[in-house]
């Protein structure tokens, strides 16, 4: 169905609404509120529960920590966005932004792993690796559905 907002997302629209909430919830809006309000705990205090996976990276730099919640918060705006509003190009365009910006954060850890233990490694480098392709998955299911083939006759 095609509206005057653009083409809708079919059968899937439900699947891939729910990919773009867990998304934009799972990290772009811990990172965006947590590293805008308070980077410096961000810093030294990210993820929780007594892991400290970005101060394994240091120098501290305020500037730097901002922009990337920045970015997150406007990845999160399109994200839920998207997810709102389910016009097939728009959650595509979301969906590869997200990839595009996970792929190179996910390849950066995989060479950096000295500074984490085991554990930490695997949980970091799990939770990127599932950041970075759930978009991908997801982005198979806009595709539009095969049209039937039309038979001479």
């Amino acid at each position: 169905m095609s509206t005057a907002s653009g083409e809708r997302l079919g059968p899937h629209r439900d699947l891939v609404r729910g990919g773009l909430v867990l998304l934009a919830v799972t990290n772009p809006l811990a990172i965006a509120t947590w590293g805008l309000a308070a980077p410096r705990s961000f810093f030294h205090r990210y993820p929780g529960a007594g892991h400290h996976w970005v101060s394994a990276l240091p120098p501290y730099n305020e500037h730097l920590l901002r922009d990337f919640a920045a970015a997150d918060l406007g990845l999160l705006v399109l994200l839920l966005g998207a997810a709102i509003f389910l016009e097939r190009r728009l959650v595509q365009v979301a969906l590869v932004a997200w990839a595009a910006a996970g792929l190179p954060h996910l390849a950066f850890h995989a060479t950096e792993t000295t500074q984490l233990s085991t554990l930490d490694n695997a949980l970091s480098l799990g939770g990127l690796a599932l950041s970075a392709l759930l978009p991908l998955g997801l982005l198979a299911l806009t595709r539009r559905p095969a049209t039937p083939a039309r038979t001479a006759g």
